[in-house]
């Protein structure tokens, strides 16, 4: 265990250790600020009886949160990096078992995501301070968004931790793992056209569909569903991981 502390200290301090952390969490928290500022302009000077979690879960500025930064820019170094400065064959002689580096980049990767996105619940009660003055602050409905964006993204920051380890280039790994995260989102679609109807398929898609996921967090509401979905790939999807840090030995 002290191993692996040491392991994601040591990951996460890179993130703060050089400019590109503090720019990752800037442009989070632009790119939140720029969707409540289209959030009151689009409902100035009308009635508000929508929650402040569900107006922006429906903004775009939210999926391309998710989108774009756990997936490609937070893990496209994670092990691309080190392949490339030629620090990832000393990292791997000293002893370390491979888990233990996986589950610790992993893990400072969404300690990191985590610190990242914050801010979003002082910016909920800001504006529901001033949209909603002498209201009472939903903080359950604002605790489920903040899982469920919490949950979704260890899904990104799994498949960017896979992609990263996959190869040595940074642009490389960046491409794959949006790639497949956009796969995942789009495949979200499918809900609104083969989710509405009776079968199997259906409740496959439904089941997978990350609007729907995401559209019960930001209602408050927690399932147990895509809990043990989103868990359960992000097992997956670090078991992989594993077992190409592990084929290095196979060369």
């Amino acid at each position: 265990m002290r191993v692996l502390i040491t392991l994601i200290r040591r990951e996460l301090s890179s993130f703060f250790s050089g400019l590109g952390g503090y720019l990752i969490i800037a442009a989070m928290l632009f790119l939140t600020g720029v969707s409540f500022v289209d959030i009151i302009e689009a409902v100035n000077n009308d009635t508000i009886h929508t929650p402040l979690t569900e107006l922006f879960f429906g903004s775009p500025f939210f999926w391309l949160i998710l989108l774009v930064v756990p997936t490609p820019v937070i893990t496209m170094r994670l092990f691309a990096i080190e392949k490339f400065s030629g620090t990832y064959e000393t990292l791997m002689t000293t002893p370390v078992g491979d888990v233990q580096v996986v589950l610790a980049k992993f893990a400072a990767a969404w300690m990191f995501f985590a610190v990242a996105i914050a801010p979003l619940l002082g910016v909920l009660q800001l504006v529901h301070h001033y949209a909603s003055p002498g209201e009472r602050f939903e903080w359950w409905t604002t605790a489920s968004t903040f899982g469920g964006i919490l949950l979704i993204g260890s899904s990104y920051l799994a498949l960017g931790c896979l992609a990263s380890a996959l190869t040595r280039s940074q642009i490389v790994a960046a491409t794959m793992s949006f790639g497949a995260g956009l796969a995942l989102f789009l495949f979200s679609f499918l809900q609104f056209s083969i989710g509405t109807q009776p079968g199997c398929l259906a409740t496959v898609v439904n089941h997978v569909s990350l609007f729907g996921h995401m559209e019960d967090f930001v209602r408050g509401v927690v399932d147990t569903r895509p809990l043990v979905f989103h868990l359960s790939l992000v097992a997956f999807v670090l078991f992989l991981n594993v077992k190409v840090v592990e084929s290095r030995r196979w060369k």
